[in-house]
Parts: structure tokens; C-alpha cells; sequence
């Protein structure tokens, strides 16, 4: 079974929990704190996976965690970092926030491999806390908590061309004509449940990828009939080929069936409005001169107007097909060669700033030092990589949106001053 859209909860580790314990050994009556810090939580990485094509195996299971980080141990051992799940999808899966529906991965272009939750850090064993008024401290810090998300999974095909237009009009004899692909071929609706891909060899110039979209009926876009199940394919693809019934072997006018496809995928994506399109007049083979005006002039004179190309074609005996494919290769080679991805919106960190969880800011010593601290500062440590560039400008943000810079220049903070934060000292600057 083919299947291009899943629902799953993804499960970040839980930071082990720092230890507390004394150096106990013989002629060492004060030995002081050992405790070691607890290991850090294992993360879930989605990593694009060249031999799958489906996503099959997130329809048989639900749930995927990364493993916890182990609590810290005596003699200042560091407790194991957690196990990382990575997760495997096939290139052009797309992972949504499933509650607000924004784009938090794709996975396609130079995208691999991406860490969608951060495991938890581990927490610092007492050895940290010891100080010179207090030496045998009883306390360790706690392993920051496991993250949990759910996330919707959709595989959007990449291709190049794609092929749209009603069921039965011949786009699947028209794949088998022009590439390798073999798709089932049938005189009933709906011959095609699946996306199939195939690749397009010219002689004398480079091929290109084309794939055959399951036929839209009007109403799709609303999620009427099957085929509005699989306009997502569509979103990659650069250049559209419109298969037409030009002969009407259904009774359907082909110039309204144009117009209602390109108002399904309008209403779908507005993008799509826009997307180059040329218009495949196929079944001429079966159009006969009966003294009416000729489906195919009636199709140039309507749409050649606007700058859509309309090619009288035969899937069948393969008539004008050589044309046409030549003409997409150069539509093809006279636009960018990018590839269309979707941006990142939703960002699993930044919900942590949302988050009214409560902390302190203390002056202390010489008056030069400040410390802040709180469960809002300690989740959010916990989760962020303060060593990348990209880490740190995040951390930033962080103090500044959740009011932390203010309340620290409220208190009397000074360029220079030091910040003091679970661990981590920060020269302050503006």
C-alpha cells in the first residue's frame, strides 16, 4: 500500500538526574562532594532515507522516543548520555506541527538530516555546588524533562513535471509512452491510486523527471472524490502538463474541464495559479471531422492567447508527442534550477518562551555579578546548544523576548558585569 501521510508523536530523552554523594575513603575524613552529572537525553533526528518511497512504517506504529540520559554516579562518574532515534523517510517528506499545521522540516534538497527535538540536559552533580560557606552540599541539579510532540508526516513527490488533469483522460498511457514507468492502465476512473514517476530520455538533451498525478474531479480541493488526496504532489513540480480529453470520448468539454482543474489547484495553492503550464490535446486519434469546429483550434484560440501552448497529441500511437516533450525540456531549461522546498515555521524551541515559567535575578558579591536562575532558565539551557552561532543567537532572543535583559538592567547590570546562570558565566554587553 502506498502511503504519503502519517501521524506520529515523537519523544525527546529525559536529561539524567545529577548525583549526590561524598568522597568516603580512609584518611580522607573530609573528601567533600563526588557527585557526578547525570547524561544528557537522546534526541529525534529525521534523516531522508534514499531507498524508501513510502511512508509505510509510520502507519504501523505510533510512537518514537529517544532514550533518557542516566543519573550521574560517585566518584564523579557521568552518567550515559541517552540513545538518539533517527528516524528514516524518504526524500520529500515534509514533518508539520500537527496542531498548528506549520512546517517544521522538509526533507528534500540539501536537507538530510535534521534535529527535530532536543534531548534534555543532564543535570550537575553536587561536586558543582560546593563553595567556600558551603562545602558538603545535599542537593544536585535535576535532569532537564523529556520533550514530546505530535508531528504530521506528508510525502510530496519530486519531479519535475507533473501530469494533472480529470481521471480517464490518459495520463497514465501517456507516462508509459514517454518514460520506463509501467503504471496500471484501465478504462474505468480512478485507474491511478498513486503518484508514479517516471524519467523522460531526449535525444540530444537531458532528461527530466515527470509524475502522474491520480485525476482531480471538481470539488478537490474541498476534498471531494481521490484526488485531492494527492495534490501535494503537485506543490514541487516546475513546469505542468494539462491532459485534456480533447475528443470528448466522455462527453465533458474539454475547455471547462481546463478551467475547473486550474480552479482546483488555485484553491488548493495560489502558487500553483502561476506555475508554467502547456496544455496535451490528447485522443486526437479518435477526433473526426463531422463538419464542428476543431476541438484542438477551439483549445489554441482559447488558451494560446494567454501563453499556454497547446499540443494536439495521441498517447495511444504517440503522435505529437515528441514535440511537446521538447518544448517542456525548454521551459524547463529556461527557469532556475531550484528546487522547491518549504521554509521552516515552526520552531520546537521557541514554544519554551511561551512558557510562564517563573525565575530570579540576584546581585551578589562585589556587585559586578548577577545570577539568574529558574525553572524557565533551566529548561531552556537544557535545550539549547550554547557552542553553535546559531544556538547562542537563539539564547539571545530568548532573554530578551521573555523580559531577562530588562529585569537585569533594572537591577543595575553594567557593561562588563558577569551573568551567572546554572553553570554558565556571561560577560554582559549591548
Amino acid at each position: 500500500m502506498f502511503a504519503d501521510r502519517a501521524k506520529i508523536i515523537i519523544r525527546s530523552g529525559k536529561g539524567g538526574d545529577g548525583h549526590v554523594s561524598f568522597r568516603r575513603e580512609l584518611y580522607v575524613p573530609a573528601g567533600g562532594p563526588d557527585g557526578g552529572d547525570g547524561g544528557r537525553g537522546g534526541d529525534v533526528i529525521f534523516e531522508v532515507d534514499e531507498g524508501l518511497n513510502t511512508l509505510n512504517e509510520f502507519r504501523h506504529r505510533r510512537k518514537y522516543a529517544a532514550r533518557d540520559g542516566e543519573e550521574g554516579g560517585k566518584r564523579r562518574c557521568h552518567g550515559r548520555d541517552g540513545e538518539d532515534i533517527v528516524l528514516r523517510v524518504p526524500e520529500g517528506t515534509v514533518v508539520y506541527e500537527a496542531e498548528s499545521g506549520k512546517v517544521i522540516a522538509d526533507m528534500s534538497g540539501e536537507n538530510r538530516r535534521q534535529v527535530i527535538l532536543t534531548g534534555g540536559r543532564g543535570g550537575k552533580g553536587n561536586m558543582h555546588y560546593a563553595t567556600a560557606t558551603m562545602q558538603a552540599p545535599k542537593y544536585a541539579q535535576p535532569g532537564q524533562p523529556a520533550r514530546e510532540l505530535e508531528v504530521r508526516l506528508e510525502l510530496k513527490v519530486i519531479a519535475d513535471v507533473g501530469l494533472v488533469g480529470y481521471p480517464n483522460v490518459g495520463k497514465s498511457t501517456f507516462l508509459s509512452r514517454v518514460t520506463n514507468a509501467r503504471p496500471k492502465i484501465a478504462n474505468y476512473h480512478f485507474t491511478t491510486l498513486t503518484p508514479n514517476l517516471g524519467v523522460v530520455d531526449l535525444e540530444g538533451a537531458d532528461g527530466f523527471v515527470i509524475a502522474d498525478i491520480p485525476g482531480l474531479i471538481e470539488g478537490a480541493s474541498e476534498g471531494v472524490g481521490l484526488g485531492h488526496q494527492f495534490l501535494r504532489h503537485i506543490e514541487r513540480t516546475r513546469v505542468l502538463i494539462h491532459i485534456v480529453d480533447a475528443a470528448s470520448t466522455e462527453g465533458r468539454d474539454p475547455v471547462d474541464d481546463i478551467y475547473k482543474i486550474n480552479g482546483e489547484l488555485a484553491a488548493y495553492n495560489v502558487d500553483l495559479k502561476e506555475r508554467p503550464q502547456v496544455i496535451a490535446a490528447n485522443k486526437t486519434d479518435v477526433i473526426y471531422d463531422d463538419g464542428q469546429e476543431n476541438p484542438v483550434d477551439r483549445l489554441k484560440a482559447e488558451f494560446e492567447p494567454r501563453g499556454i501552448r497547446v499540443f494536439p497529441i495521441s498517447a495511444v500511437t504517440g503522435k505529437g508527442v515528441k514535440e511537446l516533450l521538447y518544448y517542456v525540456k525548454s521551459l524547463l531549461d529556461s527557469m532556475e534550477k531550484k528546487s522547491i522546498t518549504f521554509e521552516q515555521e515552526f520552531f520546537p524551541e521557541d514554544v519554551l518562551i511561551q512558557e510562564n515559567l517563573p525565575y530570579t535575578v540576584e546581585r551578589i558579591e562585589d556587585g559586578h555579578v548577577f545570577v539568574v536562575e529558574g525553572p524557565k532558565i533551566e529548561r531552556m539551557l537544557g535545550y539549547t546548544n550554547l557552542e553553535s552561532e546559531k544556538g547562542f543567537a537563539f539564547f539571545q532572543r530568548f532573554l530578551k523576548d521573555a523580559g531577562i535583559l530588562e529585569d537585569l538592567e533594572k537591577a543595575g547590570i553594567q557593561e562588563g558585569d558577569t551573568v551567572r546562570m546554572y553553570g554558565f558565566d556571561f560577560d554582559y554587553y549591548k
